[in-house]
């Protein structure tokens, strides 16, 4: 079975919740109830790309922020993966990681770039081991 994933940007709505929240971020803005209430919206946006991964992940983002007060995910590493042996490490953060958020938050503008989902699912797996 094979899925055509569009991209969040086809949106114009989520596109605008995404850019509003990368440049609050950039102005070293962060506020956990605003990043929260957008990623519900683009949550509920992205229902229709039937990409179970986009969804989940950006429900686990924000049951994060909202649990933790802050995103203490770090940017999953840049290592190349060996079939062989998959170990990819999760890093956390002891203080509110803005740049891994606002990395996190710039994966969901082109979701056809095979990197941003593999680096989406990292971030599941952080989410979920936290």
């Amino acid at each position: 079975m094979s899925f055509t994933f569009k991209t969040i940007m086809e949106n114009k709505q989520a596109l605008l919740l995404l850019e509003k929240n990368l440049k609050d971020l950039n102005k070293k803005k962060f506020s956990v109830e605003s990043i929260v209430t957008d990623l519900k919206k683009i949550r509920e946006i992205t229902l229709d790309l039937q990409n179970p991964v986009v969804t989940k992940s950006l429900r686990l983002a924000y049951e994060h922020l909202g649990i933790k007060n802050a995103f203490l995910i770090a940017i999953p590493a840049d290592e190349p993966i060996d079939n062989d042996e998959i170990v990819n490490e999760v890093t956390f953060s002891d203080a509110n990681n803005i740049e891994s958020l606002t990395y996190y938050l710039s994966l969901f503008t082109d979701l056809n770039k095979k990197n941003n989902l593999l680096d989406i699912k990292e971030y599941n797996k952080a989410f979920l081991s936290i």
